[in-house]
């Protein structure tokens, strides 16, 4: 960690008042993304609007002030601005090369998590920073992708034509998985499994050794499953919630009425009934459901194009860098965008009665500190990667100064 502290302070920055009068000017080819930039920036004020609507009724329960979680949502949102604009100034090279570094400061954080955490109803996953609580699991999610990206820079050849290189970052992969689920938190483990196979995929992993790490994983998922009574409430309330409405079917039942009332074009913002406490976690794990019911169908398509199309954008920025034989800029921006991408159709099919009930967050959407100060953190690596891209010289080497 001192290592890693001294490498950043060392490092050239760039002025980052620069940086920021850089994203609209193309004309020396060295902008940000307007595209991704205004995607992200109207999917964050979604966010903002949806979640002050959908926590009004407990933040005036809890704590006496109905605009409790929008500040707390505001003041997280700053903080993650913050931290992009550190991100959005340090060289992709920084992270190739601190790859390591970063992959022990997470086994550090999961390691520390279940030492000193803080348990929340029944689990453990909260470090207190101060005032701050830090899930070590979002910073964690994003320093694995950041060493899996470098690994296979490191050894492509050795992933495509021998079963020991596959097998390695996989062995990273299960400690990681081990160190989630003492906490526990299977969602977690799901996201960075299928984010690491999908890449595996992408670098060019026989199909053979691609169809079989899909079928080892969907089996492990299925024993946790099984022999944890817990998850397989969920399971069976996923089934059919209505067979217990009142009891493990609650959450996802009071969601799909959310959905049902809402129609073509919705009650109205801030017509919700659901979010007057008849829908745990309104404005965090199922906002969605409240967006349906105030907006409708519309509103949620409008969404929901949004976040594709931000996606689509993040895995147009990472084939753009492997064309460019810049493979740890595609690789990372890969990964960044597929973490992206089934995180929020994981937390749209739990939503929608599609998946059975995981605690992941729609990103950029939900209220939640620790995963919006990441999200933003990775949504700042893929303009820097697109940044560097554009340059591919002594720009993107220099920190993105025209000196």
């Amino acid at each position: 960690m001192k290592q890693l502290a001294l490498s950043l302070l060392n490092m050239s920055w760039p002025n980052p008042l620069q940086g920021i009068s850089n994203w609209w000017n193309a004309e020396d080819g060295a902008a940000y993304d307007k595209l991704f930039l205004t995607l992200l920036l109207l999917i964050l004020a979604v966010g903002v609007v949806m979640v002050t609507s959908a926590s009004v009724p407990v933040a005036t329960r809890l704590y006496d002030n109905e605009l409790h979680f929008t500040i707390r949502h505001l003041v997280y949102l700053a903080l993650g601005f913050s931290v992009a604009l550190l991100v959005l100034n340090v060289p992709v090279q920084w992270w190739h090369n601190s790859n390591m570094l970063l992959l022990f400061a997470a086994l550090a954080l999961l390691v520390a998590v279940l030492l000193f955490g803080r348990n929340v109803n029944g689990s453990t996953r909260w470090l207190a920073i101060g005032p701050v609580g830090l899930q070590a699991a979002e910073p964690a999610k994003l320093f694995f992708f950041v060493y899996l990206a470098s690994y296979l820079v490191r050894r492509h050849e050795e992933v495509r034509e021998n079963l020991k290189g596959f097998i390695k970052p996989l062995v990273v992969l299960f400690a990681f998985a081990v160190l989630l689920l003492m906490q526990p938190d299977l969602g977690t483990v799901i996201v960075m499994f299928a984010t690491s196979v999908a890449l595996l995929f992408l670098a060019g992993a026989k199909l053979w050794q691609f169809f079989c790490l899909i079928f080892t994983g969907l089996m492990s998922i299925g024993v946790l499953i099984v022999y944890s009574e817990y998850r397989w409430k969920r399971v069976t309330a996923f089934l059919d919630p209505w067979a217990d409405p009142f009891g493990s079917g609650y959450q996802l039942t009071q969601s799909l009425m959310a959905f049902g009332r809402g129609g073509w074009f919705g009650q109205g913002l801030g017509n919700s009934i659901q979010k007057l406490e008849y829908l745990p976690e309104a404005h965090t794990d199922f906002i969605l459901a409240v967006i349906a019911e105030e907006t409708g169908f519309i509103g949620v398509s409008i969404l929901l194009a949004l976040i594709f199309m931000l996606v689509y954008r993040a895995l147009w920025i990472g084939q753009r860098a492997l064309a460019k034989q810049m493979s740890f800029h595609g690789f990372l921006a890969y990964a960044l965008a597929i973490w992206i991408g089934f995180q929020s159709a994981v937390n749209i099919g739990v939503a929608t009665g599609a998946l059975p009930t995981k605690g992941l967050t729609l990103p950029f959407v939900s209220s939640g500190g620790s995963s919006l100060i990441i999200m933003l953190a990775a949504a700042a690596l893929l303009l820097r990667i697109d940044f560097e891209v554009r340059l591919k010289g002594k720009h993107a080497i220099s920190g993105g100064r025209n000196d």
